[in-house]
């Protein structure tokens, strides 16, 4: 796939393909849904699971022993069913229950009036009794406003349970057009008139203080009235199925779970080279500026593509190379180690993006990253000051390489780790002194010179645990 910068026009069809590599589903799919008998005519009520704590569940009317629906799991749709008008206590039940054991929630009674057109989303923490999150049933009886030939009529709600009052800045452009959005409350039943037919950037910020949280890149939105959905859990990986996201839902269901813009963290690892910005190729738009040997960037999200990047000195502005990255997918973080010397075309400036993909353990879980550029390969091992013991995952690591990406299980404590040449147990090239606690998520960077060309030989360990990530150097004993 051709790189493409950082424009509207290009991401188009990126985005459009890049549903179902998102976790996306199209309209037509209906996750295995069942439905149940008619009720009547006259109103039309649908439910919208956004419950990401909540299972599969069935969907029943009090006094109707067949449900409604069946086996609607978290980010489904299910499709408009026709009832009278009238009174209508909903239970859900987790999918496959018996129709009499006691509903895991119910809404009590709803007024159905006739003519009414209904949305009805699933939201809230199921498993929590705090009322401030609990599980809820929003009714959002449909009144859309005419956008207008072209655009997308959209009302968008806040359901994310773990999420503050958030502001939100169509365009993502810094300024905020919703000020401020309780959790599970929208922004009217008029909706907002959006362009269709293109891809739409959204930032989502904390409401007060007004800080930036996240940021979205929408599929290209049909014409039409759509319900965008702010659901998941802001304290889980973006890109867990239950993570933050927005829930977009049109007029014939589920349009696709869109998961959050790729975030960046980028380390600077090059011995020789000077403070430095890193800008869009091409182009003057900075993403960060002025980072220096051995340090992390602030986190850089973009919108999910192939870039061109330009590296370029903090002072004066000279380029000092332009670099490719590889395909950026919402839902995940990279840290992007830049390395090699500025000045050696034998071992030029270059980026090692590694994606973040450590598993779940509370051993620690490090990832160990040969990013100094005049460093043969090396194993890396324990060292007790007389022995070295290789660890296999750490073994014949050339530069540019990394040990497996879900990390390397090791027990909590203190640690002395070696650096020899691959296949040797001696000379020891350095040893490290390192203290691994519980739960550590950490990218263990080799870094500097060996050859005392720039900054000398050390390690820079990435601690990814908590976000935004933190970085500290470790010299050697």
């Amino acid at each position: 796939m051709k790189n493409r910068k950082l424009t509207l026009l290009a991401l188009t069809a990126l985005l459009a393909m890049a549903l179902s590599a998102t976790g996306c589903s199209d309209d037509d799919d209906d996750n295995g849904m069942m439905t149940g008998p008619s009720i009547g005519d006259g109103a039309m009520l649908r439910v919208v699971h956004a419950s990401p704590d909540a299972g599969s569940v069935d969907v029943y009317a009090e006094g109707i022993s067949t449900p409604l629906l069946s086996n609607v799991p978290y980010t489904a749709t299910g499709p408009y069913l026709e009832l009278d008008p009238g009174t209508y206590n909903i239970q859900l039940r987790a999918a496959g229950a018996s129709a009499t054991s006691t509903p895991a929630f119910e809404t009590g009674d709803i007024v159905v009036p006739a003519d009414a057109k209904i949305t009805a989303v699933a939201s809230g923490f199921l498993t929590s009794s705090n009322p401030e999150d609990a599980f809820r049933v929003l009714l959002f009886v449909e009144s859309f406003n005419d956008p207008g030939t072209g655009n997308a009529a959209v009302r968008i709600v806040h359901g994310a349970a773990d999420a503050p009052a958030v502001a939100i800045d169509v365009g993502n452009d810094g300024s905020p057009e919703i000020a401020s959005l309780d959790r599970f409350a929208e922004t009217g039943a008029d909706g907002v008139a959006l362009p269709a037919g293109t891809p739409l950037a959204i930032g989502i910020w904390q409401a007060d203080p007004l800080t930036k949280v996240t940021s979205f890149t929408t599929p290209a939105l049909p014409e039409g009235e759509i319900f965008l959905i702010a659901t998941g859990k802001l304290s889980e990986l973006p890109r867990d199925e239950d993570g933050f996201g927005l829930l977009a839902v049109g007029p014939t269901g589920t349009i696709g779970l869109i998961k959050q813009d790729p975030s960046l963290l980028i380390l600077h690892a090059s011995p020789d080279a000077p403070a430095v910005d890193v800008k869009v190729g091409g182009t003057d738009i900075e993403l960060v500026g002025d980072v220096s040997f051995g340090e992390l960037s602030p986190v850089i999200q973009v919108s999910p593509a192939m870039y061109s990047l330009d590296v370029v000195v903090s002072q004066g502005g000279s380029l000092v190379s332009t670099v490719e990255t590889p395909d950026l997918m919402a839902g995940e973080r990279y840290l992007v180690i830049a390395s090699g010397f500025g000045s050696d075309p034998l071992k030029e400036f270059q980026i090692l993006p590694l994606q973040e993909m450590f598993g779940e353990t509370m051993n620690p879980l490090v990832r160990v990253v040969h990013a100094s550029p005049d460093a043969p390969a090396v194993d890396v091992g324990v060292y007790d000051g007389t022995t070295f013991i290789p660890v296999d995952p750490f073994s014949d690591l050339g530069f540019g390489e990394s040990s497996d990406g879900v990390g390397t299980s090791l027990n909590p404590g203190g640690l002395t780790i070696g650096v020899t040449g691959t296949g040797t147990i001696t000379p020891i090239v350095a040893s490290f002194d390192l203290n691994l606690t519980t739960g550590l998520k950490a990218f263990a960077v080799a870094s500097g010179s060996l050859t005392e060309r720039g900054e000398e030989f050390r390690l820079i360990l990435v601690d990814a645990t908590m976000f935004p990530w933190q970085a500290v150097e470790v010299l050697p004993n």
